[in-house]
């Protein structure tokens, strides 16, 4: 093991799940961030090591625990070759990785502005292909909801993919478009799939999106990072290089302004796990607390609309529940949401964490953070949910990725 060159190797953040694969289980492997260029799809056995890739152990100590658990023999040359690959692939915490971030964080502050990461993938990068796929969604989404009246503060938009949300963000952009329209500033909070616990990240960088650049409020984003600290509003700036959450609204958003787009303010939010399987309490966070009151008093007097860019359930089999979901299992979902679209309707951040809370976050609601950071921010407000749908999360439909669109006053 000697100049090995992970000695106690430490699995980074990653997206896994289980596959079926011809009947055999298999582990998918993604980076949410984009550092890691490639996925990966490995057997039971790999999946087992990866559990003691904890930063902890060393070669031998992760040796000495995968044959404890399985029973099955391993050697050191075996364990050193998994390790070896896994790192090569910039799943580990490791200083190759972190050469390779480093670089990738330059190439993105340099740039001119952040690029569209799911261009021509998940929707067409020529705008009038685009703008008539959009219009497909505005015909396929419930017919219900004038826009709302200007007093509208507050939008609750889905981050899933067009595919199978377009319909959703139809009704609910439909509903926003009066605000939208009105907007100086729209502060987007979006999920950080990979983000660190309790974070909020900040980027000066501008969204481009097909139909040209969404500037950033670099004012508003400098006077945030100061009320948190520099060093703590960066350190993971590079996520907002790949993450979907904020540039799927930005796209939207855009679309609705495309003659004079409105000033943005970008922030990712980290996993809520500390607060959901602990007992701190996100309502007493300093950190929360300075970023809410630096942009209060930075935004004050300007017309602000906040949009929480966030999906709600992930179940079933794709997001480890041990069984598909069935018809009484999706109606049970339904009622657990339409407790939860409550609270945020209230405008009761605190019921809505705290149904999250008693559960331990159980349907694993990915937009927890800026919902709840959104409805910190306006505080007393009033909300109407514009449509709801369970999405499937797999081939067989056994998973679930429920959505909501809801407009707040």
């Amino acid at each position: 093991m000697d100049n090995f060159p992970v000695e106690r190797p430490r699995l980074r953040p990653l997206e896994l799940k289980w596959l079926d694969d011809g009947g055999r289980s298999v582990l998918y492997m993604r980076d949410p961030s984009g550092i890691a260029p490639s996925v990966a799809i490995v057997p039971p056995f790999v999946a087992v090591l990866l559990g003691f890739c904890d930063g902890e152990r060393d070669l031998a100590a992760i040796r000495a625990a995968f044959e404890l658990r399985t029973g099955q023999p391993i050697t050191l040359d075996q364990v050193r070759n998994v390790i070896q690959q896994l790192d090569e692939a910039l799943f580990l915490d490791s200083p190759r990785f972190e050469a390779v971030k480093q670089q990738a964080l330059e190439e993105y502050r340099s740039a001119a502005q952040r690029p569209p990461a799911l261009v021509d993938r998940v929707y067409p990068g020529d705008p009038s292909e685009l703008i008539a796929e959009f219009a497909r969604y505005e015909a396929a989404a419930p017919a219900d909801g004038q826009s709302r009246n200007g007093n509208l503060r507050g939008v609750i938009s889905p981050h899933i993919d067009y595919q199978r949300g377009g319909p959703i963000y139809a009704a609910t952009w439909r509903r926003a478009a009066v605000a939208v329209q009105e907007a100086e500033l729209v502060i987007i909070f979006g999920t950080d799939h990979s983000g660190g616990l309790g974070k909020v990240t900040l980027t000066r960088q501008s969204y481009a999106t097909p139909f040209g650049v969404l500037p950033t409020a670099v004012e508003v984003v400098d006077a945030v990072a100061e009320a948190i600290g520099p060093d703590d509003a960066f350190a993971e700036e590079i996520h907002h290089r790949k993450e979907h959450s904020i540039e799927l609204v930005t796209v939207w958003l855009h679309w609705m302004r495309t003659g004079a787009p409105p000033s943005v303010v970008p922030i990712l939010c980290g996993s809520f796990y500390a607060f959901t399987e602990g007992e701190a309490d996100p309502e007493t966070d300093e950190r929360f607390a300075r970023m809410l009151d630096a942009l209060r008093s930075v935004t004050d007097g300007r017309r602000v609309l906040v949009v929480a860019a966030a999906d709600l359930a992930h179940v079933g089999p794709a997001f480890g529940d041990p069984r598909p979901y069935r018809e009484d299992d999706r109606s049970r979902l339904a009622t657990k949401d339409e407790q939860l679209l409550g609270a945020i309707c209230d405008g009761n951040a605190a019921e809505f964490f705290g149904q999250l809370r008693a559960e331990r976050d159980a349907r694993r609601i990915c937009g927890l953070p800026p919902i709840y950071l959104t409805l910190r921010f306006l505080g007393d407000a009033r909300g109407e949910v514009v449509g709801y749908d369970q999405c499937p999360a797999d081939a067989q439909g056994g998973s679930l990725v429920s959505i909501s669109g809801v407009v707040l006053e």
